[in-house]
Order: C-alpha cells, then structure tokens, then sequence
C-alpha cells in the first residue's frame, strides 16, 4: 500500500463497501430506527458537540475566515435540535428502496420491471459545514448506502465528534458501525486518494466552492455529482410589488449569506430603478451589505463601490452583492445565461406573461417567482434533508434527496423463455 494517507482512505472505504452489502438488505424499519436513534443521541450529546465545534470556530476566528464563513461553521444548541429533527423527517417519509417503478409484459411472456436500488458507497467531500456530517449519512442510511466523508480542516473536530456519535447510534440499532466512515485526515492529498477508489466508491459529491469542485471533476476516477456553486440572481421587474420585492431582496441577500443559494447579484429594471434602489440600498447597508454596482447604480446611490466584470460572476458568500441596472426584462436573461451557475434565479413582478418567460426561458436547477432563493433546501422542499443541490443535468438536479441517492436495475421474471 502507499503513502499514509492512502493506507487509511482505502481501509476506511473498504470497510465502508463491506457494510454496505449489510445496510442494503435492512428493512425499512431497521433504518428509521437508526435515524431516530441518530437523533436522539445528538441532542443529548450536545454538549460534546457544541464543546468540540468551539474549538474550530476559535481556529477559525484565528485564521481569518469572514463572518458568513464562520456562521456556516458555527454550531449552536437549535442547529443540533435541528439537524436531529431533520432526521426525524426523514424516517417518517416513505423509503425509495425497493420501490418497483414500473412493470410490463412483453409478447414472449417475460415480466420486465424497473426496481429502485441503492448506490452502494457514497463519498462526500465538502467544507466547513459541519452539519453536511449529519444530512448525508442520514439519507445514505435511509436509502441503504454507505457514507465515506471526507470534510474540510475547518471543521474537523466537529465532524469527529458527529461521526461518532452517528456510528455508536448505528451499532447499538445492528447496521454496521463502518456504514459510516470520516476520513480524519485533512491534508489535500487525501483527496486525491479518495478520488481514486473506484473500487469501493460508487459515486462522488462534492460540496462546496468552485475550486473544490472543479477539482474533484479533473481528478475523480469515479463518476460526480456537481452540486452548489450558486452565483444567484434576483430580478427586481418594472412592474414588481415594491415592499414585496425589498423583502425578497433583504431575505436572499442577508438571511445567511455564507450559503450556496444566497442572493450574490440583483437586476434592476430601469423603469423602478430611481423609485426603488435608493431605499433598499439603504436597507442592504444597514444590514452590513457592501454593494459592488453598475455606473448607473452608483448615480443614484453615490457611495456604492463600483463594480467590475469580476463581480458580475462573483460567488461572494459574504455580505457583498453586486447590483445591475438592466434596460428591461430581456437584457436581465441575458445576464443570467452569461452568468449564472445553473443553481437558483428569482423574478420579482407582478405581469404573469413575464412570470411565465422567467420559468420556462432560465436554465437553472430551480426557477422562483416572487419567493426568495433562500428557498432552495431539501428541507424547505420537504425533503427532510439532502446531501447536496445539483447542478447538472444527468440523473440529479436540484437538492438531492432520497430518490436521488436511488438507481434503478431490471428484474426479468420468466418461465423458461430462451432468446432464439
């Protein structure tokens, strides 16, 4: 075997494809004991938990990382609750294995079926969300998949004890506790290891930025799932519910900007632009929002920074928003199309036939009319958790929930047919 980071990804991720067989064969009922069992230990270890992601948080507060970066890092008591409730969810929804999709009869007399399946392994690589930790081996368990995770340095000690807190959980209800396995070494390295297990990993997921991403597709032997990069847009229409549109607009910029479906660009109409933009830039800044506008923009807000072709595909995940006066509804997709990542856009407007161009013409994972981008969440789409927003195009987009952890195989039943 290899270097020392090698020598664990591959123990972990055969240990990982081993328990794998087991956990596909558990009942459903099985499973969504595991999940309340899961949840039930995260909120009485809460203290264990809260105390090791104090220690990351320090770290974090040490090495720089900016405010939205530390909100998403950090864990409070109603984030375990709700990660634990998340889990609750998902044993109650109905559970895709063994689904039997459809079912016909062929003139030969051979019964051909589509069956749902799990995946077998899943990995995740992702950064400093700790609460990924909690979501993804939930639905890898509720949908009979084994989970080798793979989080950033930032977060470590949380995951650790997370991951823990999940195998024991596990164990005690009779799956495997390696149906779980957290690659504890946190080196760039190990990465590229785990990339190349294609003999235990079914699928790889990567959560988090660009760069991350990007090299997990240059580097990855096994097939990916791109999800998140999020450069979203709020288009704010001539004919758009003034109050309505500063209420979408303050939520998707400020609710929690370190998130991938967080505002990052707003387009304004011209037509509302002198009557709109002043009062709601007021509104950003009073929220500690730094704008990054277009010439125009800055003619009626002066103090706004001005804005350069960076800006306009710039994933801030920070209180930053770049703002762009458009001359009307088309030039808006246009800037969308040129770029958009494909993850969330808003249309703000009250004209329905401008509605219904938004959603049919925007190529994204998720299209809103009137509602904010802050919506797109597995939760939020009842979901009960997922384990990422996709946003490709082949097998999976959107937040990924149950279903999307499924694939499909072929039962042929038959009375002694053979093929002449």
């Amino acid at each position: 075997m290899g270097n020392v980071y090698e020598q664990e990804i591959y123990q972990k991720a055969l240990k990982a494809k081993e328990a794998s067989r087991t956990l596909a064969k558990a009942s459903s009922a099985v499973k969504d004991k595991v999940l309340m069992a899961i949840a039930d230990s995260l909120v009485k270890s809460t203290g264990a938990i809260l105390e090791a992601n104090e220690v990351d948080v320090q770290a974090g507060r040490e090495k720089g990382l900016s405010r939205a970066l530390i909100d998403r890092l950090l864990l409070t008591s109603d984030r375990v609750h709700d990660m634990a409730e998340g889990l609750r969810v998902l044993a109650s929804l109905p559970d895709p294995v063994g689904e039997v999709i459809s079912m016909w009869l062929r003139p030969n007399g051979l019964q051909i079926g589509q069956v749902r399946v799990p995946l077998g392994v899943v990995g995740m690589i992702y950064e400093a969300r700790p609460n990924v930790t909690v979501d993804a081996a939930g639905l890898c368990f509720k949908t009979g998949n084994a989970v080798v995770l793979r989080g950033s340095s930032d977060a470590i000690n949380s995951n650790v004890a997370i991951a823990r807190i999940i195998a024991g959980a596990a164990d005690r209800c009779g799956i495997p506790a390696d149906a779980i396995q957290l690659i504890e070494n946190t080196e760039r390295e190990a990465i590229g290891n785990l990339l190349k297990m294609d003999q235990f990993i079914d699928v790889i997921i990567p959560r988090g930025g660009a760069g991350l991403i990007k090299f997990v597709i240059e580097n990855a032997t096994i097939p990916v799932i791109q999800t998140g990069v999020g450069n979203c847009h709020t288009y704010v229409d001539g004919e758009a519910d003034r109050k309505m549109a500063e209420e979408i607009v303050i939520n998707a910029k400020c609710h929690r900007p370190g998130v991938c479906n967080a505002m990052e660009t707003m387009l304004v109409d011209k037509k509302i632009a002198a009557e709109f933009l002043p009062a709601v830039a007021e509104k950003l800044r009073q929220n500690g929002v730094e704008i990054r506008g277009c010439e125009q923009t800055r003619e009626l807000v002066p103090w706004v920074t001005l804005a350069v072709e960076e800006d306009w595909g710039t994933e801030y995940l920070d209180l930053i928003l770049a703002v762009k006066i458009v001359e009307d509804f088309d030039e808006a997709l246009e800037h969308i199309y040129k770029y958009g990542t494909g993850h969330s856009e808003a249309i703000v407007t009250d004209n329905y036939t401008k509605s219904r161009r938004f959603l049919n013409e925007v190529d994204a994972a998720t299209v809103y009319v009137n509602a904010s981008t802050r919506f797109t969440d597995g939760f939020q789409y009842g979901f009960g958790a997922e384990i990422g927003i996709s946003t490709q195009k082949l097998h999976a987009r959107g937040p990924m929930g149950l279903k999307e952890l499924t694939t499909i195989k072929y039962i042929v039943y038959g009375e002694g047919q053979t093929r002449k």
